[in-house]
């Protein structure tokens, strides 16, 4: 296909667009729809996180916000050109709303419109000051009693919280809490981020010593600043602790350490929150518009109980209490878990020369890492992809389009692959007697990270350990413990010094029954999933990750985490959210999720 014909029907497409959206004519704009489409939405259209499929759900969406939101004067994006491969043409466009700018990505299909990616960037008349908009900083010129930024900077972290109360109160300050805290701080709204800790980063210095980022350096920068050209591919923790900290100094985020909620309510009349901290012993009442929870992904720890563990003579711990093998050399230890951490445990505790058993319960999906980094995210997380002229904004965003409900489909000949790459590292595991699986559909890590946040293994080394037997593996249930081990379900004694529960994390809405109540957590329900009828995601489908990064049933209560990667990219949308609401604009959400999940 000609490059002339490939931008002549992106062009009529986008002013066919234009000219409905003009005329609010949301049966002709979904009309370039396919019947198999998809309109992803974050933030500009609906005020939410919404995917709409096929032009009927386009249609509905429309009808209901266009008047309030007027999206219009979609163009290709300045100095971008539109391609075709496969017979898809795909566009970088911008638009703008009523009171916004944004991109997204445009594909074609046939003539229609196949799937849409709208995101909000900026509102107007409340946009980031940066670039051109930068502050001065020095003040020229000479004035009497002025304050340094010092000065000022001690004024306002005195003062917010005390005798001024913030807009928004951040629970949680790791990764998520400090880049929400940043997008926040940039757009001008008051914030305070609490966290239990001593020092910013402390929630990565106190895991397991050997603990590493799984995930590449390019999927990982933090918003505003980047990691430098000579950082590690794979972050140790304690390195990643101190970028952290470093981070929330230089972009000037109000982070109280050692600061605990005790308690939060809701005053429905007022529209606000009481919030009760233990301030490192002072007790502080805060009173927020806003409430965020960025209290991890994966939420509490999971610690079932079983028989007999008060009679057990050794130690039993958490995977996020285990602080690493030093103590445990020569000893006895189960792992009781065959995901991410228990695989990093049982390695750096064989490291120190501890007798390591892993209990294996269920089917574990595991992908070699360098598989993953050259197959899985090459072509737009890596160095190569940097030479390419691939940012990371536009690889966040080229990620994004991708509807969750095909995305299965783009990943499953991915993880053929691996398969197929991989298959003598596949055939020692299943010979060590462990049981793999590549998700429910064959669509593996990804998906099922999406789907569950659990389930998952990227291998660095510890597979190996099982297929050599340096790692002992059992496959069973735990059933009970007694005074020198554990029993499985088939009579199996295993005995231990050490038992480390590597047994997962529930929902991120068991914070807001610790810190609220049990009433606003199930108000609220279920915290990430798809809806996609898999293990561990149950029905009905509901297209976007639950109560993530948008607005719940509960008014003013948000939940906010993921990965480096999610909590960068959309910590935007959800600081935008919070921006309009301080400033009064209008946001009527399209699509409120419902509650089909307590936990």
């Amino acid at each position: 296909m000609l490059d002339s014909t490939v931008n002549a029907q992106m062009q009529q497409t986008l002013d066919s667009l234009n000219a409905a959206l003009q005329a609010d004519d949301a049966q002709a704009a979904s009309a370039l729809f396919a019947t198999d489409s998809y309109w992803r939405d974050l933030v500009a259209v609906t005020w939410n996180l919404k995917t709409v499929e096929g032009p009927s759900g386009v249609q509905d969406m429309l009808t209901a916000q266009l008047k309030h939101t007027k999206p219009r004067d979609f163009a290709v994006q300045d100095g971008e050109i539109p391609d075709e491969d496969g017979g898809v043409i795909t566009a970088w466009i911008t638009f703008e709303t009523a009171v916004g700018r944004g991109w997204g990505l445009m594909r074609l299909k046939d003539g229609r419109i196949w799937t849409l990616l709208t995101a909000l960037q900026e509102l107007k008349g409340f946009e980031e000051n940066r670039g051109n908009r930068r502050p001065m900083g020095a003040e020229h010129g000479a004035a009497k009693n002025r304050k340094s930024w010092k000065e000022m900077r001690e004024a306002e972290a005195a003062e917010l919280g005390y005798a001024k109360q913030p807009y928004t109160v951040i629970v949680g300050g790791g990764q998520g809490g400090i880049a929400l805290g940043a997008r926040l701080r940039q757009l001008g709204v008051p914030t305070i981020v609490l966290d239990k800790h001593d020092r910013p980063g402390d929630q990565w210095r106190s895991r397991y010593k050997s603990l590493c980022l799984h995930d590449p350096i390019w999927y990982d920068h933090l918003p505003y600043i980047k990691f430098p050209d000579n950082w590690p591919v794979f972050t140790p923790k304690d390195k990643v602790g101190d970028w952290l900290e470093m981070y929330t100094k230089v972009m000037e985020i109000n982070y109280w350490t050692r600061s605990e909620v005790q308690s939060a309510q809701y005053d429905e009349d007022t529209g606000t929150w009481t919030i009760k901290v233990n301030r490192d012993g002072e007790e502080v009442t805060l009173r927020p518009t806003q409430l965020v929870l960025a209290t991890g992904m994966s939420g509490k720890p999971n610690m079932p109980e079983f028989p007999g563990m008060d009679s057990f003579k050794g130690t039993i711990q958490h995977s996020s209490q285990h602080d690493g093998p030093d103590a445990w050399s020569g000893k006895k230890v189960v792992v009781v878990g065959s995901n991410n951490s228990a695989h990093d445990i049982c390695a750096a505790l064989w490291e120190a020369d501890a007798d390591v058993t892993m209990v294996q319960r269920s089917s574990t999906h595991i992908v070699r890492s360098d598989t993953l980094m050259e197959i899985g995210l090459g072509a737009l997380y890596s160095e190569e992809a940097v030479a390419s002229g691939m940012t990371t904004e536009k690889a966040d965003m080229v990620f994004a389009s991708l509807p969750y409900r095909i995305m299965h489909e783009f990943q499953i000949p991915l993880y053929d692959q691996m398969r197929e790459r991989d298959a003598a590292f596949y055939a020692g595991l299943e010979k060590a007697g462990f049981d793999l699986d590549w998700g429910d559909d064959g669509s593996g890590l990804f998906m099922k990270y999406l789907r569950r946040g659990s389930g998952y293994y990227i291998d660095v080394g510890a597979s190996q350990l099982i297929i050599d037997g340096e790692v002992k593996l059992v496959k069973g249930q735990l059933e009970r413990f007694d005074q020198t081990g554990v029993v499985l379900s088939d009579g199996t004694h295993l005995d231990a010094d050490l038992v480390v529960m590597a047994t997962g994390y529930g929902s991120m809405n068991g914070w807001a029954a610790d810190l609220i109540s049990q009433d606003v957590a199930d108000k609220v329900g279920k915290v990430w999933g798809l809806g996609s009828d898999t293990t561990k995601d149950p029905g009905p489908w509901e297209g976007e990750q639950r109560n993530m990064w948008k607005p719940t049933q509960q008014e003013n209560l948000w939940f906010h985490g993921g990965n480096l990667h999610q909590s960068r990219h959309y910590s935007l949308y959800l600081a935008l959210q919070l921006k309009a609401r301080m400033e009064g604009i209008d946001t009527p959400v399209y699509g409120l999720q419902q509650v089909h999940h307590l936990s």
